[in-house]
């Protein structure tokens, strides 16, 4: 969690894309940060989401029309990306060329060719791009982290991840939903990652991916399912579940360790109250007491993340959910398709370039690549 510094700097920062994604959970953290953060411009193609998200966040804040003219005239410390996608990659690259760190949605990247992208930016330019995984911040997950880690549960042995939820053809009436190009892939990319991003911030590294994924419902390009068989590096074995199929909409991770079972049963965000851990009989009621989540409640958050790489600008290091940490998650996701559209096992390391999946989530596969491939 931050803890804001006693003479914070106010690094100036500009937001590309104005959307509902922008206009709330970005604004929100932003003014929870307003003694470290100054909201100096912002960028839209289009006029009249631009124009109301200036008044929504007070009137004083340049628009533009062009994240190039912006970046040329402001030169923000830090930029927030939440446009669609498919231009993550060029947003992100840009922000970097320019100097500034960039925080952008999930997901970073279309691919992992496109991540390599932006490490080599960070690379050339000493910047740092981290992407949105709000799920890993806020005090529940830090604690049951640092419990995990720390060997206080137990070896893990047993998890299940699932993020199964709902949405209807309106969704993914929007252009760039369901396609590869503009989306990078269903519910394993849109959806699930964040679940199975807070299962990796857990547990670790994962050394062998099995899964299978499906078209059931929806007329989209990519899968609206999506399910694996996962080792970890451990020793744990674990499923991971992406659904939009799910009128009982949950996000559940449960991890079963030997002397206790740690569950998180939330939607869209978690609190404290969301965290349950069950002792295994032979552990004693003192030692289970210290595992209760701790007194102090951050939810997990826009703001919770915004915090945590704040604190990382102000002592110059890489801030989290950035560089091999945040490839990791992405890494993840091609495994599981590659595994689910061959149909064979995919061991962690295994995508590197040269590999169809590396350059693309679909793989070029017959029955999952867009007919317009080349």
């Amino acid at each position: 969690m931050s803890l804001s510094p006693a003479n914070p700097v106010r690094r100036r920062v500009a937001v590309v894309g104005t959307g509902a994604i922008v206009s709330g959970s970005h604004l929100s953290a932003l003014t929870a940060h307003a003694d470290r953060t100054e909201l100096v411009a912002a960028v839209d193609v289009d006029q009249g989401r631009l124009d109301a998200f200036r008044e929504l966040a007070g009137g004083t804040v340049t628009g533009y029309t062009s994240m190039g003219a912006m970046l040329d005239a402001e030169r923000p410390d830090l930029v927030l990306i939440g446009t669609p996608p498919a231009l993550h990659r060029e947003q992100t690259v840009a922000a970097l060329k320019s100097g500034a760190w960039a925080l952008c949605e999930k997901p970073l990247t279309l691919s992992l060719a496109e991540y390599d992208e932006i490490a080599a930016a960070e690379e050339a330019t000493g910047a740092y791009a981290a992407v949105i995984f709000q799920h890993r911040y806020g005090s529940g997950a830090e604690h049951a982290r640092r419990l995990i880690t720390g060997g206080e549960l137990g070896a893990p042995r047993v998890a299940h991840c699932q993020t199964t939820w709902h949405r209807d053809a309106a969704y993914y009436a929007v252009p760039w939903r369901g396609r590869w190009a503009s989306e990078g892939g269903g519910p394993t990319m849109g959806h699930g990652i964040h679940q199975y991003d807070l299962l990796l911030h857990l547990l670790g590294e994962w050394d062998e991916i099995r899964a299978m994924a499906a078209r059931l419902v929806h007329d989209t390009e990519s899968e609206d399912v999506s399910t694996a068989l996962v080792r970890f590096r451990n020793g744990a074995l674990a499923t991971v579940v992406n659904s939009v199929l799910s009128p009982d909409e949950v996000s559940r991770i449960r991890i079963d360790c030997a002397d206790a079972t740690v569950e998180l049963t939330h939607l869209y965000g978690h609190r404290n109250e969301d965290w349950a851990y069950t002792p295994a009989p032979h552990v004693a009621p003192e030692r289970a007491a210290a595992w209760r989540t701790p007194p102090a409640d951050v939810p997990s958050s826009h703001t919770a993340q915004l915090g945590t790489l704040l604190d990382a600008y102000d002592a110059g290091v890489r801030p989290p959910g950035s560089g091999p940490e945040a490839r990791a998650t992405l890494e993840f996701a091609a495994a599981l398709y590659k595994a689910a559209f061959t149909g064979l096992p995919v061991r962690s390391g295994e995508i590197a370039p040269g590999d169809p999946f590396y350059a693309a989530m679909h793989g070029d596969h017959p029955d999952w690549a867009p007919e317009e491939r080349a």
